[in-house]
């Protein structure tokens, strides 16, 4: 009969044949300019993330558990939030941040079909999605340069009488006004969902990013600054509010206990809810029209692995911005990006505007970077609302799109993600310089 010590003996042993493929898979050749691709963004998986999965998986968690509790607490206190609740991505955080508004437990404050939330023009879909998914009407508004980002003074001309909350994503790591859009929202009586995919770690006054809205959300997919592999988190201070995303979150069920657990109010078959009989089972109680969109402890196990290093994935994705910065800077026919005042961003991506007036199109540009293994990315989807998906939809635009309009046709970004060298990023300054003054 095998005893503990034995299946510790042989855990040890998995583990260590584990740490020895990683380092055999980790010895590569260095970089080789114009063969070596350089991606915009990706996941930086070191050994510790490689033994958390292994260990999670010979532990068999398959299923949300200790390690999701875990990864939510220490999430929670990082952002100084009361709850903080594990999603399967952050589209799904998006989701349930905004349909929790919705939510009869809100009050006379829930968001209604019909009601209006203030978004931003050009992005990516999953900020805006949720208010179409409601039933809700989107109002759209136009971003500045170089910042690309809208303004408190934009949201404040989009406020009408059926407006009730505010809905936007911090652009690319560099804040939006996220204060003074905050003080908005109260002095309105507007709720503000702040989408922190892109900018986790990024202060704005300094305080943290995803601390300003009554809900943030944050996304763990590989592009991003942690990664589960999918994965995201619906964050708030509202006792309240959480109890409404852990409730859509699993199923729309009215327990709250963990999975393996039962009757942790004490109170399980002492319920009368609805017009069920007195008695019903708790654990099979729903008071939401819920998902399941839970994560697990597989993916949780690599989160907490991914927490430890994020100061320096920040520091990194900052260096390596202000080297693209310095490079670049007096570069002709580029608006080159500018941090938002009174910010310290922790950059997605770096990115560019062609002039429409340059004498190349952005698109040679783009190619030209691709064709030497500079990878490019879009800003998203740049101006929805030119989107087929978006063409039968109700919605209202306050002012022009002209600047979510020229990102559409003008702007890209390139990589600052930490796997990019201070070689890497000098041959990606060197490259566009190089295009410019032949294409000049």
């Amino acid at each position: 009969m095998t005893g503990t010590a034995d299946i510790d003996a042989n855990k040890a042993l998995v583990l260590d044949a584990a740490l020895k493929y990683h380092v055999d898979q980790e010895r590569t050749g260095g970089f080789v300019p114009g063969v070596s691709e350089i991606w915009p963004s990706g996941a930086v998986l070191d050994a510790d993330d490689r033994l958390a999965l292994v260990e999670a998986a010979l532990d068999l968690r398959i299923a949300a558990g200790e390690s999701s509790r875990k990864f939510e607490s220490r999430f929670a206190r990082l952002l100084g939030a009361r709850k903080a609740h594990l999603t399967n991505s952050g589209s799904s955080a998006n989701l349930l941040a905004l349909t929790a508004l919705t939510s009869p437990a809100v009050g006379d404050r829930r968001l209604r079909p019909g009601d209006e939330v203030i978004t931003v023009a050009a992005g990516f879909p999953t900020t805006v999605n949720p208010i179409i998914q409601n039933g809700l009407v989107p109002v759209f508004v136009d971003l500045d340069l170089p910042t690309y980002n809208t303004t408190a003074e934009r949201v404040a001309e989009a406020i009408g009488p059926k407006t009730r909350a505010i809905m936007i994503a911090h652009a690319l790591g560099n804040p939006f006004e996220a204060a003074e859009i905050a003080r908005l929202a109260e002095d309105h009586g507007l709720f503000l969902v702040e989408d922190n995919c892109d900018a986790v770690g990024t202060r704005y006054g300094g305080r943290l990013t995803g601390t300003f809205g009554d809900l943030s959300t944050v996304s763990f997919y590989p592009a991003h600054h942690l990664t589960m592999g999918e994965g995201g988190m619906v964050v708030t201070s509202r006792p309240h509010l959480a109890r409404v995303v852990e409730s859509l979150r699993d199923w729309g069920r009215d327990c709250w206990c963990e999975p393996g657990h039962s009757d942790t109010c004490f109170r399980r078959f002492n319920y009368r809810m609805g017009t069920l009989p007195y008695g019903y089972d708790h654990k099979y109680i729903f008071t939401h029209i819920g998902y399941n969109l839970k994560s697990t402890d597989l993916q949780a196990a690599l989160g907490l692995s991914q927490l430890n290093k994020l100061d320096a994935f920040t520091e990194a994705r900052r260096r390596n911005w202000r080297r693209l910065r310095e490079g670049l800077d007096g570069v002709p026919h580029l608006l080159l990006p500018e941090p938002t005042p009174g910010s310290e961003p922790s950059w997605f991506g770096f990115v560019i505007t062609v002039d429409p007036a340059a004498p190349f199109e952005r698109a040679a540009l783009t190619d030209h970077l691709e064709s030497r293994k500079i990878g490019t990315r879009r800003l998203f989807a740049g101006n929805l609302t030119r989107h087929p998906a978006y063409a039968d939809r109700e919605y209202r635009v306050v002012g022009d799109l002209a600047n979510s309009d020229l990102v559409t046709g003008q702007t890209f970004w390139i990589g600052v993600y930490p796997a990019i060298t201070e070689e890497m990023t000098d041959y990606m300054v060197a490259t566009v310089r190089d295009f410019v003054r032949s294409n000049t």
